[in-house]
């Protein structure tokens, strides 16, 4: 080695040392400011022992790092420090930290404060009696109860929390609860984002304001703006609705909701249900629109309604619900059913009507064919439009209105084909208590066709008139008694000299087959059902221990820096928190992760705090 050579090397080793020197510098505490320094080796073996003056406190600084204090315990073989009345902790310009007391290691950059402690970043505040604050990994954990509160959000309480700073992301643990202006949450764990305000909620969790009151055990809601979804035995809960369904969309803004698969809206104070797979309801405006097998069901002591079409809109104030089912629409008792495009029924009026829709082409089967239709007991009615008219104290129908074109069939019960018929242009129809026909009264332009039978139910002809009008009055919905009004003409028929042609009349459309005879009737013509594949929100994944496999390795460092003898309690080991709960589900990596912790803690044990 040459002289140049040489003396390259000796340089080259000088630079190398000092910056291993200035590393080492770094990593030590630094006291910049004192008033007074006095050793106590009886109490404070190996210590410093700072105190502040008249004009200032003591200043601390590490690795970027500032705490201001009273009184300060200094251990430098250990790098670690006690600091003591009005405790200010700050870090650049983003955390800034008070408490009564802090300790704290240089080599595991480890923090724990006790009494009053705040900490603030741009975004939130946290407040507790206790706080665990790591640097190298930039997270704060209480596990003691304490506070967040983030400006327009409210206050968040629970009795663990744990902040990942890089990720401005909250973990509250254990009677979580947001109060804001306008909201209270309540929850098992959340999720918060402090820059965003988004909160993931997990487990039975509620959403509560003014008008409404959610439940989910899987959601989020922006505290921001005031929306929010809700899964996993989702239900919101209005003045007089109750919304269920597997995914729910909220507003709570405009009191909007809307819901996905398998959905259930019960009216409480009109004691109704409505059924679908995608619903939207309007709170303020008293409506709800439903599609995808809607059902509504009115229910009543002893026999339900239900009715069912692609699409059911109900309207109005509980004292006024106006229920609007249309395309295809069907409604059902066990005693009664209807078809029609569709289905209009008042609430106030006591009036249901089946309608055809205006709009539909002349040309279209349905509005030319498929006229509204209704069964009882053995009649089929048909017309233009019918209204069923209901007493709106009992509920029952009474009553029964068909305009234009009316049109009812009874099948005669001992003939093979034969069919008793009325036609005109308007029918009145009564029931009885058993929601049986009673009496029906044809007018204007009646016509008819009879099998007459005497009381044997022997056939005496087949009567075929034209009148004015026609009153029939029936025995357990069986023709009992007919009369004519203003008969035009009129002859009985021997069966066997009344031709096949004249047997039915002008409009006869018998549709025995389309008749709902089950609640899953209504269904039996619907497309195929494909429901959306709802994906949803992440499952909750739990808290890892505080004190992980990182930070326990950092404390070995310590403590071996430190020399600590066997059985002793580390400084940088003797305030650590302890396990918060034990979460389902944890794979055996991180088993094995918890189990060296366990090991070491044993090790080492821990004074109760």
């Amino acid at each position: 080695m040459n002289k140049l050579q040489a003396l390259f090397f000796i340089l080259l080793i000088g630079f190398v040392s000092t910056i291993d020197l200035n590393a080492q510098s770094k990593k030590q505490i630094q006291i910049e400011y004192a008033g007074k320094l006095t050793i106590d080796e009886e109490n404070y073996p190996g210590a410093k022992i700072l105190t502040r003056d008249d004009a200032e406190q003591v200043h601390i600084e590490h690795g970027g790092a500032n705490l201001w204090c009273d009184k300060a315990i200094h251990y430098s073989k250990e790098n670690f420090i006690e600091a003591y009345g009005n405790v200010i902790l700050k870090q650049g310009d983003t955390i800034n930290m008070t408490s009564k007391y802090i300790e704290y290691s240089g080599i595991t950059e480890f923090a724990f404060a006790s009494g009053d402690v705040v900490m603030k970043d741009q975004n939130s505040t946290i407040s507790s009696d206790t706080l665990y604050f790591d640097r190298a990994k930039e997270q704060a954990y209480y596990r003691s109860g304490g506070n967040v509160v983030k400006d327009s959000s409210g206050t968040i309480t629970s009795m663990i929390g744990r902040y990942y700073m890089n990720l401005k992301k909250y973990q509250f643990v254990e009677d979580v609860v947001l109060v804001s202006d306008e909201t209270t949450i309540n929850s098992n764990y959340f999720d918060f984002y402090s820059d965003t305000g988004y909160a993931y909620l997990f487990g039975p969790s509620t959403i509560t304001t003014e008008t409404s009151k959610t439940y989910c055990e899987k959601g989020f809601y922006d505290t921001e703006n005031k929306i929010g979804y809700a899964l996993k035995k989702a239900r919101i809960d209005y003045d007089n609705r109750i919304v269920e369904g597997d995914s729910l969309y909220f507003d709570n803004n405009s009191s909007f909701a809307s819901a996905t698969n398998n959905i259930t809206v019960t009216d409480t104070i009109n004691n109704s249900v409505v059924k679908g797979h995608y619903a939207e309801v309007f709170k303020e405006k008293d409506s709800l629109f439903i599609t995808k097998r809607a059902l509504a069901i009115t229910v009543q002591e002893k026999d339900s309604v239900y009715i069912h079409a692609d699409k059911i809109m109900v309207t109005g104030k509980p004292d006024n619900r106006i229920i609007k089912a249309y395309y295809n629409a069907k409604i059902f008792k066990t005693d009664l059913s209807g078809k029609s495009d569709s289905i209009h029924s008042d609430q106030n009026t006591g009036i249901t009507k089946l309608l055809n829709i205006p709009t539909l082409s002349s040309g279209d089967k349905f509005s030319v064919i498929q006229k509204p239709i209704l069964w009882n007991l053995g009649n089929q009615m048909t017309g233009d439009t019918i209204h069923l008219l209901s007493n709106k104290e009992t509920e029952k129908i009474d009553s029964l209105l068909v305009f234009d074109n009316a049109f009812i069939i009874s099948k005669d019960t001992i003939s093979k084909n034969g069919y008793n018929q009325i036609s005109g242009k308007r029918l009145v129809g009564l029931f009885d208590e058993e929601n049986r026909l009673k009496q029906v009264d044809v007018t204007k332009n009646a016509e008819s066709i009879f099998y007459a039978r005497n009381d044997k139910q022997e056939l005496i002809g087949i009567d075929k008139s034209k009148s004015g009008s026609i009153t029939i009055l029936f025995d357990d919905g069986d023709i009992d008694e007919y009369t004519r009004y203003n008969q035009i003409d009129g002859n009985l028929y021997p069966e066997s000299k009344f031709p096949e042609k004249e047997r039915i009349l002008k409009g006869f459309d018998w549709r025995e087959e389309e008749r709902p005879r089950s609640v899953d009737d209504l269904f039996k013509d619907d497309p195929p059902l494909e429901l959306p594949i709802i994906k949803g929100l992440d499952d909750y994944i739990p808290q890892e221990d505080f004190v992980d496999e990182t930070l326990i390795k950092r404390i070995k460092k310590a403590d071996t820096k430190a020399k600590i003898k066997k059985g002793t309690i580390s400084k940088a080991s003797r305030n650590l928190p302890k396990n918060t709960f034990k979460a389902k589900g944890v794979s055996k990596n991180k088993t094995l992760q918890k189990n060296k912790r366990k090991k070491f803690l044993l090790e080492k044990p821990l004074p109760e705090k």
